[in-house]
């Protein structure tokens, strides 16, 4: 009697996470944070300027092309400074509406607290720090860089900030059920991870190490 052999079922491949880059700009490698970057993620990049080639053209304040709950994470990278501040409701709103029940946002955008220092010290216009398009001075931080404004560049303007306790208050305000929040002070800039559902701290220390550009303390974790 021929004997069969028991094939094993093949087993789906897992679908990719999609990840929404908003204001994503022209498409360049490394412009995704590592984490998201890596195998796993599909990038769906969102810009208001057709010129960028985005798959989604669309305002940040008006997002209606994405589907409600349609991804797993979002990354906004120096987006929100440039609304006026009674817009940032509405972006923030519209972020968390993109996003699955357990999706997370990661933004990151000027750290006014560290900037208001320099000012403070009397160094409005002195180099805060380097960037490759040049020297960036408290000013810049603060209203747009100069130079981009300058050539008449007015979306580079800046109508808007934060501090790290602003930040989280206006995330929490938007709906998001949690949220962490980083200053950087190499960079003058604020880092934010917002839960759509609450985290526990094993996924949150987790989180916080793959997005952050510090290390954090296992402070509190088993």
């Amino acid at each position: 009697m021929e004997q069969t052999t028991l094939e094993r079922p093949t087993q789906p491949a897992r679908q990719a996470r999609r990840v929404l880059h908003v204001g994503c700009g022209a498409a360049a490698h490394g412009k995704l944070p590592g984490a998201f970057a890596g195998a796993g993620w599909d990038e769906v990049r969102l810009d208001i300027d057709p010129d960028v080639v985005p798959d989604i053209i669309a305002s940040i304040t008006d997002m209606t092309e994405v589907a409600s709950g349609s991804m797993q994470a979002l990354y906004s990278s120096h987006n929100l400074e440039h609304l006026a501040a009674h817009e940032v409701p509405v972006a923030l709103a519209e972020f968390r509406r993109a996003l699955a029940p357990d999706g997370i946002a990661l933004i990151t955008l000027p750290d006014l607290q560290s900037v208001a220092e320099l000012v403070a010290a009397g160094k409005l216009t002195d180099p805060a720090y380097v960037s490759p398009l040049g020297p960036i001075t408290p000013l810049d931080i603060l209203y747009g860089f100069g130079p981009a404004l300058a050539q008449g560049n007015d979306f580079m303007g800046h109508r808007t900030g934060f501090s790290d306790r602003s930040l989280l208050i206006a995330l929490m305000a938007a709906g998001f059920a949690d949220a962490v929040v980083q200053r950087s002070a190499s960079s003058f800039s604020l880092w934010a991870i917002a839960y759509c559902s609450a985290p526990d701290a094993e996924r949150l220390y987790d989180d916080q190490i793959a997005l952050f550009p510090h290390p954090v303390p296992r402070t509190g974790i088993l």
